[in-house]
């Protein structure tokens, strides 16, 4: 990359932008509900368009659209991908301002979805509009895919992987919250619903009947033992697999013996783990547990899963990205690992795709909590960044 080159990009990336699309972003968040991105959808096309990138938005639910935008009259090369989504979780309460009214205050933008990941989506924009209006030529496009659905069961990232040439890109960078260090391993995710089946009756004489949450309660402390003993097999960099019990619900009240309980848990995914593999696991061990001797049925099921992802340190994506953070003026940091999960593990297992995640923001100090917000120099340092790595890698 001649350094009169990554000047000229440098130069064209305007601050203000980064900051008023990130603003734009998150008060579209607001104008819908959670489950139509349609809003935010069109701030990004409608962009893209104005500043010279060529945008196409596909349906891939009701008011549910992916967003794809590219760099025009690039190289023929496999290019680098720029991944991210458009939904938002739900503002909840604990509020000091509205949380889809954006707000700049002590070099912070506060709102929903500034740090996961609406900020990353702006820079990643800017980024791209830099690199047109600076005339360089790369050899491959950078794209911009932003997927719908994210947050909940990945319909976005689902429908983009059925096309085979959104898996041939050089590397993919996904803007999610990482501190701008470089993530080269994250864990997976999956979502485990167990249903208990027994027998009600009344109260008075419960030996009648089959106490269904008795059930879910040996269940319960059973992937609790089990969550200690994953522990110690920790992935260096990406932590140990792990257990939470979300949601338990079953029963009608107090004056009845419950024949249902279902129990809604998160399973995380070690790098390489298969889910289907995970599922006869817990099958397995809950068909242990004994409740067939007490009259109770489980049936267990994996409604969700996302994989995890390793990227070999050495890759030629992991370092363009590394010296990109560097010469962006942003940290200095080693490699690391994401114990959260997201939507680049699915361009690494069907694309055998070098993946890292890098972004602005926190996922564990402001992600899904009230007052969210970003740094505006890590939103700046991420919009050069993004520009540099494509510099890096395609230039």
């Amino acid at each position: 990359m001649a350094d009169d080159v990554a000047r000229d990009v440098l130069q064209a990336i305007d601050p203000q932008a980064v900051t008023d699309l990130a603003a734009a972003l998150i008060y579209a968040a607001g104008q819908g509900e959670m489950g139509t991105e349609e809003v935010t959808a069109q701030v990004l096309v409608d962009h893209a368009r104005r500043w010279g990138l060529d945008a196409a938005s596909t349906i891939v639910a009701p008011q549910r659209p992916n967003v794809r935008i590219t760099t025009p009259d690039a190289g023929a090369a496999p290019g680098l991908l720029l991944l991210g989504h458009t939904d938002v979780v739900p503002a909840g309460t604990g509020w000091h301002t509205a949380p889809y009214e954006p707000v700049v205050r002590d070099g912070r933008l506060y709102g929903r979805g500034a740090s996961d990941m609406l900020g990353g989506l702006a820079a990643c924009l800017v980024a791209m509009g830099a690199l047109v209006r600076s005339g360089v030529r790369l050899r491959g496009p950078v794209e911009l895919a932003a997927v719908v659905d994210e947050e909940e069961l990945g319909i976005g990232i689902r429908d983009y992987i059925t096309d085979p040439a959104n898996l041939m890109h050089a590397g993919c960078v996904v803007a999610e919250p990482t501190d701008l260090q470089t993530i080269v391993a994250a864990r997976g995710a999956s979502y485990i619903e167990i249903d208990v089946h027994g027998q009600a009756a009344h109260a008075g004489n419960p030996a009648d009947g089959k106490n269904a949450i008795y059930g879910a309660a040996r269940i319960i402390s059973d992937l609790e033992a089990w969550h200690h003993e994953m522990a110690r097999d920790a992935h260096p960099l990406a932590g140990p697999a792990t257990w939470n019990v979300g949601v338990v619900n079953g029963g009608v009240g107090g004056s009845m013996v419950p024949d249902h309980c279902r129990i809604s848990a998160d399973r995380r995914l070690l790098p390489g783990e298969d889910p289907a593999q995970v599922l006869d696991q817990v099958r397995r061990r809950v068909q242990g547990l004994g409740l067939h001797e007490r009259g109770l049925e489980a049936e267990v099921r994996m409604p969700m899963n996302m994989p995890g992802f390793e990227t070999d340190p050495d890759s030629a994506l992991v370092r363009a990205a590394g010296a990109a953070v560097r010469q962006a003026g942003g940290p200095d940091l080693p490699v690391g690992g994401w114990t959260a999960a997201c939507d680049g593990g699915f361009l690494a297992q069907e694309g055998n795709m070098p993946v890292v995640v890098l972004g602005p923001g926190s996922v564990t100090e402001q992600a899904h909590r009230p007052n969210e917000s970003v740094s505006l120099e890590e939103l700046h340092t991420a919009a050069r960044t993004y520009a540099l790595i494509a510099l890096n890698l395609l230039g």
